[in-house]
């Protein structure tokens, strides 16, 4: 079984999503369990010669409000932040939040005792896990999720699998580890990874509906993208050619111009690649961050209150990934309305198959513009509202936590937008297979050739769909 040993600055969103299946064991590097003691002991000095908010105060409104400084005020924050509510993370998001978080802790700034450390390293290696509702953050900080995991490890909330003995959280510990947006970055993490393999399989599809259509190879002529390089536009353009097996002097195609679903792909397609690069970019860094409020900084032998808690970074990137990731979604419907076009394809209405007023796959577009409509509400920005809460104390809000959430919805309604588009483009090939000549991509047609029901008759597409959809992650590339 695979080891991912954690220190703070080098877990990858590749390592989270191995890490969720369960095929792989934690463990951190023990300099990491060194520096995070020396902070734990740094806090217990600092506490004693000034005020250090949620240790020797209250939290939020009541930063100003001097506590007693001892364990109890510890559980007491636990368990009144412990209130999440709705329906249980699914395990895999769970085991994601806590890889996340014990990363985080490795990093040695949070102040929280070494073995707490341990605990959820025994908690992910045994498959112990805490259940965890879904409802309850704004994007300052995972609480109620990280308060419920607290809860769970001191004993007074039920394992939801495994379970481990009761661990203690001492002065001061429980701020430690509840501050965090962990769970909020393993949503993110997770459907960042899946947008990514959708878009590279949106290459593949719409390089199978250019063949069904006889596209024209000029708007993926290097010169023309030379024109205005923009990276992801560019990057596009060359996995067309290379799927398509182009030359790099294009022949004039059977059109004078084709419709925008293939003459405006690698410029649509080519903001998206840009966005979900970028928001790795940004995820990586917040998982290997120090998100805690106050940093203990044992470099400084001081204590940093400030506002890593905040993630518009998240927030704004993953609205942006949404919003071209729908447009992305608008042109592979665009090309599905082209491949039951008699016009584009030279085949069939509706690449029907039978007696006169046969359907083929009509039904195909309203599935595929249901799953468009779902797609575009999950697209509409979340970083334009606020909110202002704790007595107006905390006076804004990044909703990054509905923004990963939002996302999810997008790549599920992608994924069947595109779905219906292989299933057509498929359908149309077949109809005309000596068109299909020796190219990369024809390696994806002979597999999903091999997995689509082969019958042309009028019939349930349902069972197409769903296959169809299912293939997007491992859809062979020619490569």
């Amino acid at each position: 079984m695979a080891q991912i040993v954690l220190t703070g600055a080098s877990l990858s969103l590749d390592d989270v999503v191995r890490f969720t299946s369960g095929d792989a064991r934690v463990s951190v590097d023990p300099a990491s369990l060194d520096d995070a003691e020396a902070a734990w002991k740094l806090q217990r000095e600092a506490v004693a010669r000034r005020a250090v908010y949620g240790r020797t105060t209250g939290v939020g409104a009541n930063k100003s409000v001097i506590t007693e400084g001892t364990a109890d005020d510890s559980l007491r924050l636990i368990r009144s932040h412990a209130g999440g509510v709705g329906e249980l993370m699914p395990p895999g998001l769970v085991r994601a939040m806590l890889l996340i978080r014990l990363n985080q802790l490795a990093a040695g700034r949070s102040g929280v005792h070494p073995r707490l450390l341990l605990a959820v390293v025994d908690a992910l290696n045994s498959n112990s896990l805490p259940g965890v509702h879904r409802i309850g953050a704004i994007g300052t900080g995972d609480l109620t999720a990280l308060a419920e995991t607290a809860l769970t490890l001191v004993g007074e909330k039920p394992w939801a699998t495994g379970g481990l003995a009761p661990v203690e959280f001492g002065v001061g510990e429980a701020l430690g580890f509840l501050s965090s947006n962990a769970a909020t970055l393993a949503e993110a993490v997770m459907v960042t990874v899946e947008l990514r393999q959708l878009l590279r399989a949106s290459h593949v599809v719409a390089a199978l509906s250019y063949i069904a259509l006889g596209g024209s190879p000029e708007p993926y002529a290097s010169t023309v993208h030379e024109a205005k390089p923009h990276p992801g536009q560019v990057e596009c353009a060359a996995e067309m050619r290379r799927l398509l097996g182009m030359t790099e002097v294009p022949k004039p195609g059977r059109r004078v111009q084709d419709p925008y679903g293939l003459r405006a792909f690698p410029q649509v397609q080519g903001p998206a690649l840009e966005a979900v690069r970028y928001l790795e970019k940004v995820l990586t860094t917040e998982i290997n961050a120090s998100t805690e409020n106050p940093m203990i900084s044992v470099q400084d032998n001081d204590v940093y209150h400030n506002a890593h808690f905040h993630t518009a970074y998240v927030a704004v990137a993953l609205d942006t990934a949404r919003a071209t990731v729908h447009h992305v979604a608008e042109l592979s419907a665009a090309r599905l309305g082209d491949l039951v076009e008699p016009d584009e394809t030279g085949l069939p209405a509706f690449l029907a198959y039978g007696p006169p007023g046969s359907s083929g796959v009509m039904i195909l577009e309203y599935v595929a513009h249901d799953a468009l409509a779902q797609l575009r509400q999950a697209a509409l920005p979340v970083t334009l509202g606020s909110a202002v809460v704790s007595r107006g104390l905390e006076d804004h809000a990044s909703f990054s936590t509905q923004a990963a959430r939002q996302a999810g919805q997008v790549a599920d309604a992608y994924r069947i937008v595109l779905g219906c588009e292989l299933v057509a483009a498929v359908r149309a090939l077949r109809m005309r297979a000596a068109d299909l000549v020796d190219v990369p991509v024809r390696e994806a047609y002979e597999h999903m050739a091999g997995i689509l029901d082969p019958r042309m008759a009028d019939r349930s597409l349902t069972a197409d769909v769903e296959r169809a959809a299912a293939a997007l992650n491992q859809l062979p590339d020619g490569e």
